[in-house]
């Protein structure tokens, strides 16, 4: 548990949009990009970029920058989105179902492989090609798929039983998008991805634009 508290959370949560910028860079033909060209373009400090590169190992060169490739490459194996990864969604309505279908995950090499339900009327139902299972069957799909990480899209009011159910049953990584603090025990890995809280910044930027 100590370890994941000494990860550099803003650099990590930075360095995709980085990545975005060096796979525009690679589309236009460039082979070396800058520190200061993606601060630029991400409206950021450039120092703050290079220490935020420095976390996967890659070293600027003089007068040149990064190479291109060589970057991409860094930013993926730092964020093990070089690496196929097993996932389920556990509440299929309409978040899980969106999640379902949203390619990015793929392109990262995120593969959900199931989705799971207590509603009777949703399992043995397909969205985006991915079948619904009843929640009960979590620990035989699990062996049989072989996914360690669920995506939690259920009503906040069963979000810390659900939660439970999957840690019981060998789940370990939660990817929260509930705004339930889970209480869970210590092994489990737990990322709160709280929608209300990017909207707060989005409706505050509004205010002060308009």
């Amino acid at each position: 548990m100590k370890q994941h508290k000494l990860l550099n959370l803003p650099s990590i949560r930075r360095l995709p949009s980085y990545l975005q910028v060096v796979k525009t860079a690679m589309e236009e033909g460039k082979e070396y990009i800058s520190g200061t060209y993606i601060s630029q373009e991400l409206e950021l400090e450039a120092i703050q970029v290079r220490k935020d590169l420095a976390l996967t190992g890659i070293m600027g060169r003089p007068r040149m920058g990064y190479p291109v490739k060589e970057l991409i490459n860094a930013i993926e194996s730092f964020l093990q989105w070089n690496t196929d990864q097993y996932a389920c969604v556990v509440g299929a309505g309409n978040l899980g179902q969106a999640l379902l279908g949203f390619n990015e995950l793929k392109k990262h090499k995120l593969h959900i492989v199931a989705a799971f339900d207590v509603d009777k009327s949703k399992i043995g139902k397909k969205f985006h090609g991915t079948e619904v299972f009843s929640l009960d069957e979590i620990g035989k799909k699990i062996k049989e798929l072989g996914f360690n990480m669920a995506i939690l899209t259920v009503p906040q009011e069963s979000a810390q039983e659900t939660a439970e159910i999957l840690a019981d049953n060998g789940i370990k990584a939660i990817w929260n998008f509930t705004n339930i603090k889970l209480k869970l025990p210590s092994d489990i890995i737990v990322q709160q991805e709280d929608l209300s809280s990017g909207y707060a910044v989005l409706s505050v930027k509004m205010a002060r634009f308009s």
